[in-house]
């Protein structure tokens, strides 16, 4: 997506896990975002489903309640103070490894964000200006909430998805640069 451009590869992921059949009541989105740090290094950050605060920046903490990190996990994740949420409680619905796919549902909490659903993948790009880099995507889908509109909905929630996108690549390149130094 160099200049603006989505390559066959990122259309691709598009199509195979970020579409989704959206009823009346929803709205969703997707991002993408390109990271200066390799896929490994990005995967390892995103693949840890029972430490999200290690990318992303509004998290205070995370407990697994249920499962051990695996498919079928479920953990309460504390909001940091001043966000309009305290606490969301969400489960790992899909984790491929080798596809480097993970996707997870809230299914409570104190927040707005009802039967959201997200999915984030990983890839390499090639050509010239994807060297090194990763492509990541993530899209959701979430109910309207009652006396919402879905722009305010889905203008709430691509904000938080875009401060997560840009603090996992800040901190994907600050790990590469520290590992390249030593």
């Amino acid at each position: 997506m160099l200049g603006g451009q989505r390559s066959p590869k990122m259309l691709a992921m598009l199509s195979l896990h970020h579409t989704s059949n959206l009823s009346p009541n929803q709205c969703g989105s997707n991002q993408v975002q390109i990271i200066d740090a390799p896929l490994p290094l990005v995967w390892s950050l995103i693949r840890r489903f029972d430490h999200p605060q290690g990318y992303k920046q509004f998290i205070r903490s995370c407990n697994i309640l249920a499962g051990d990190g695996g498919v079928g996990s479920v953990r309460e994740v504390v909001v940091m103070s001043g966000m309009p949420a305290g606490v969301s409680m969400e489960r790992l619905d899909k984790l491929d490894d080798d596809q480097h796919v993970m996707k997870f549902s809230m299914i409570g909490g104190d927040h707005r964000l009802l039967n959201y659903r997200s999915t984030i993948t990983l890839h390499e790009e090639e050509g010239e200006g994807y060297e090194g880099k990763t492509v990541a995507i993530e899209s959701y889908v979430v109910d309207i909430p009652a006396g919402s509109s879905g722009d305010d909905t889905c203008s709430f929630a691509n904000t938080i998805v875009s401060c997560n996108l840009s603090s996992l690549a800040r901190i994907s390149k600050q790990m590469f640069c520290k590992i390249n130094t030593n």
